[in-house]
């Protein structure tokens, strides 16, 4: 097999390329498989697109390509398959990851209940260069700097490949602390693509909170690359890496800014979120409910790059003043970048102009609907607390019902909260149930769970007369109206 090279950059930026040892790790891969599989694999057209090998006892071998998946076996694997490959890697770790030295793959083990590996997905790894460059000017600017997005984006990818342009280029002391040997490969030796990056090891998942400290006070990095933030221990940790002056870039589990909010664990990351009760004066000046959500703290991270997918990013730059929008219920500006085949980079801004909340807009007005008053609207008023309201929206749009937004609870003639913020009980909640005003309670914030809400609210109401008497509230919308009648308790 031929070493991969790397094509020359166009004018506006290079195209990411596998590193020049790709092919030779790639045959590494290959020789730890059984010799059946691997010759099936190979007389596939598009083996070379491998994502990663699906092993199972009693079940068929499967290859996941870029272009989807496929059966490379009409038979069941064995357990000398598995015997087989475990044999060619590194011991397996507590969290059931092993590795092959000097390179990126992933073997990872499902156990029986007497801890006999009965299953193995075999992830293929590879360092890709020119991964950065739409984003070269956020990770060259010295700022703390968060990964977000979901599973296969290239967050790691991405990650390994700024630990070796700030440590080559920028000629920068990093530190990478790599709990699974995700980024630097296993074995004792780091794997080229970090560069001239430092690695440390993680001997168990649930210490890399401390090697996180370590890693500063022992070894004086200027940079701190560290994947996967999970826990409330590795947050803290963050926050005092942030204290102490030192750059740090991270990816988080969670796929927007929103969800990492939304995480008890996290949200120290992003500064956190508390209740605050206004006074009188205050919550007049603002315009808004005297029970309000705010930062908590200044973030640990200053900038978030939301990964949409490999080539599309959206771009938080100041982290404090984003928060702070999402809490207000506004939009929070920040940039898209797309980049292009040729390796142009195309952008634009992304929610840029904060709306009027006061003002409904045309997206949250069912099809068809023309824009009216809120004086002759007959539009279910709602007050979203701790919901994101982007989403809100959209699944106010996908069930075409009649409904805005509002950011009062004297205006509102229902609240949607989630399960996590109702357990706490805050004073919004509080008073609305006090004030006779309906509480919907969602498991989780997402459009599906939004949309099946809305449609109870719908479904409820159409089951009561509308010339009922009137109840307390009497002078909202005659949804609303009907809504009160139907509801008695929270929404679960």
């Amino acid at each position: 097999m031929e070493p991969t090279t790397a094509p020359p950059a166009t004018a506006n930026g290079p195209v990411p390329h596998p590193a020049a040892s790709d092919g030779e790790e790639l045959e590494r891969l290959l020789a730890a498989l059984p010799s059946e599989i691997r010759d099936a694999l190979l007389a596939l057209p598009e083996w070379d697109t491998l994502v990663e090998i699906v092993l199972d006892i009693g079940r068929f071998p499967e290859a996941r390509l870029d272009a989807g998946s496929v059966t490379l076996l009409e038979r069941e694997v064995t357990g000398d398959d598995l015997d087989q490959v475990v044999a060619t890697v590194g011991a397996f770790t507590a969290d059931n990851r092993a590795g092959i030295a000097r390179t990126l793959h992933r073997f990872s083990a499902l156990r029986n209940r007497s801890g006999r590996i009965v299953g193995l997905t075999i992830r293929r790894g590879r360092a890709l260069h020119g991964t950065t460059h739409v984003v070269s000017d956020i990770i060259t600017s010295r700022r703390n700097l968060l990964l977000l997005g979901p599973p296969g984006v290239g967050k790691t990818t991405m990650l390994r490949e700024i630990a070796r342009v700030l440590a080559n280029d920028e000629d920068r002391r990093v530190v990478v602390v790599d709990t699974s040997n995700e980024i630097a490969g296993d074995g004792d030796i780091p794997h080229a693509g970090i560069g001239r990056a430092r690695r440390m090891q993680v001997a168990q998942p649930d210490l890399q909170h401390r090697v996180m400290i370590e890693a500063v006070e022992n070894h004086m990095p200027e940079v701190v690359v560290v994947d996967e933030i999970g826990t409330e221990a590795e947050a803290r940790a963050a926050r005092t890496i942030a204290e102490r002056g030192v750059q740090l870039v991270a990816t988080a589990h969670g796929q927007t800014l929103e969800n990492v909010l939304l995480n008890p664990l996290l949200a120290d990351l992003v500064g956190g979120v508390e209740a605050v009760t206004l006074g009188d004066e205050e919550a007049r000046r603002r315009g808004t409910q005297k029970t309000v959500l705010e930062r908590r703290a200044p973030p640990s991270f200053h900038t978030l790059i939301e990964l949409h997918s490999r080539d599309s990013f959206v771009i938080y730059t100041d982290v404090d003043e984003t928060v702070d929008a999402v809490l207000r219920g506004l939009p929070a500006p920040g940039e898209r970048r797309v980049r292009l085949a040729d390796g142009r980079t195309e952008r634009e801004a992304y929610n840029e102009s904060p709306r009027d909340p006061d003002r409904p807009a045309a997206a949250l007005r069912g099809p068809g609907a023309s824009p009216r008053s809120r004086a002759s609207s007959g539009s279910l008023q709602i007050l979203p607390f701790g919901v994101g309201r982007n989403r809100l929206e959209q699944a106010i749009i996908n069930t075409g019902i009649d409904a805005r937004l509002v950011r009062d609870l004297g205006g509102a003639d229902i609240v949607m909260t989630l399960r996590s913020f109702f357990r706490r009980r805050p004073r919004l909640l509080r008073d609305a149930e006090a004030r006779g005003t309906p509480v919907y309670v969602l498991r989780s914030n997402t459009v599906l769970q939004m949309e099946s809400c809305l449609m109870e609210m719908v479904e409820d109401g159409a089951e009561v007369d509308g010339d009922a008497p009137s109840r307390p509230g009497a002078g909202a919308s005659e949804p609303a109206q009907r809504l009160r009648l139907a509801l008695t308790k929270p929404r679960t």
